[in-house]
């Protein structure tokens, strides 16, 4: 049977890590999604001293697990003497900017890949008309590939939105009280695991759901005229 009691006792607490985790979760995809276009655009070009850099930093990142990198630079930072000692360190020692930044470069990652790839995917005929109304470079990024490859990337944006959501759940290991922490301290203090943990999977479900239909939104306004064109129907003879 399940115990009632610790859940209602629990909620306060789980409003708390909701609230950590939703604010670990905008500001990282807000800086991720900054630094993402102009580095989208770097990725794409075919000079190589200005992609090279941007594939190695999103090789090196998406090919490292995230975890792996919260403990580099919450842990291992803290073996540099030197780093210990200069001004960097009054930041550096908080969990919350190691997580922040953490999150936000692994975001950052894998946002632009996928935005590199929604920029490769638009129709040369896009870019061969704008070059035929005489439009600048700049003036075709801003008016046509920009906008055009952020709407074709919302799905899988959407996809990388929702795996940070779930991916904030590691922040509990450096010690920020997200939901899944406060799953924790209740499981340590009432020994109920389904009690504990099942409300952490519930408030994620809901979440993700949120996100999920937040996204369908968009995607049903921005990438309209993405869809086949029904097929008429013929009239009866």
């Amino acid at each position: 049977m399940i115990d009632w009691s610790v859940v209602a006792g629990a909620l306060p607490a789980f409003a708390g890590g909701i609230r950590v985790t939703l604010t670990l979760l905008a500001i990282s995809l807000a800086t991720g999604l900054l630094l993402s276009v102009p580095l989208a655009v770097a990725r794409v070009s075919p000079r190589k001293w200005l992609s090279g850099p941007v594939w190695l930093y999103t090789y090196v990142i998406r090919g490292t697990p995230l975890l792996v990198q919260l403990f580099m630079v919450y842990y291992g930072l803290a073996q540099f003497e030197w780093l210990r000692e200069s001004a960097a360190w009054v930041v550096l020692k908080s969990a919350w900017f190691c997580a922040w930044l953490v999150f936000a470069l692994n975001t950052t990652a894998y946002t632009t890949e996928i935005f590199a790839g929604a920029l490769r995917a638009l129709p040369p005929g896009d870019l061969e008309a704008a070059r035929s109304l005489g439009m600048s470079e700049f003036q075709i990024y801003r008016r046509i590939l920009l906008p055009g490859a952020l709407r074709r990337a919302l799905p899988q944006y959407g996809n990388e939105v929702v795996m940070m959501l779930h991916a904030t759940a590691i922040a509990s290991t450096v010690a920020l009280v997200d939901v899944t922490r406060v799953a924790r301290d209740v499981y340590y203090n009432h020994l109920l695991p389904v009690e504990a943990f099942g409300m952490a999977a519930i408030v994620y479900l809901v979440l993700t759901a949120v996100l999920v239909g937040g996204f369908r939104l968009l995607e049903a306004r921005y990438l309209k005229h993405l869809r086949p064109a029904p097929t008429p129907t013929p009239a009866a003879a």
